[in-house]
């Protein structure tokens, strides 16, 4: 599997479906690479990284969004907004080669869509802090 970035477009696909899968895996109470094995088409490669990693980093990852949202403790968090953070930090910590400012951008437009009215507001703020402790200046 080649471990450079998929093109905007395909990126944008892959992290509505890792979304997809994280939110079904919660929902359902199932580890991410159980639900992972059980889907009768297989993702998208991108997508399928995103999870594995989501899955792999998951106490960091939480740490950080519990840290940066102390307003929100995750298990107030609405659901989509909690998956799209956990994307999107994934990608801040393990995807150094995607822009800071497109995995920020990313995670807002999918809140904006899938999420409720003030979630693009709120994963912006959140992600903007994450994205300064993980990347620092760099982005």
């Amino acid at each position: 599997m080649s471990t450079s970035p998929a093109p905007s477009g395909a990126r944008r696909r892959s992290r509505e479906r890792a979304l997809e899968i994280l939110y079904e895996a919660e929902c359902k109470g199932l580890a991410f690479d159980e639900l992972l094995a059980d889907l009768p088409v297989e993702p998208e490669p991108y997508a399928s990284r995103l999870v594995e990693g989501v899955e792999r980093e998951l106490g960091r990852i939480d740490d950080l969004l519990e840290r940066y949202s102390p307003a929100w403790p995750l298990d107030r968090m609405p659901a989509v907004d909690r998956c799209l953070m956990r994307i999107a930090c994934y990608e801040l910590l393990g995807q150094p080669e995607v822009p800071t400012a497109v995995v920020i951008d990313e995670a807002v437009e999918l809140a904006k869509e899938f999420s409720t009215e003030g979630s693009g507001r709120y994963v912006n703020g959140v992600l903007s802090a994450v994205a300064s402790e993980i990347r620092g200046a760099r982005g």
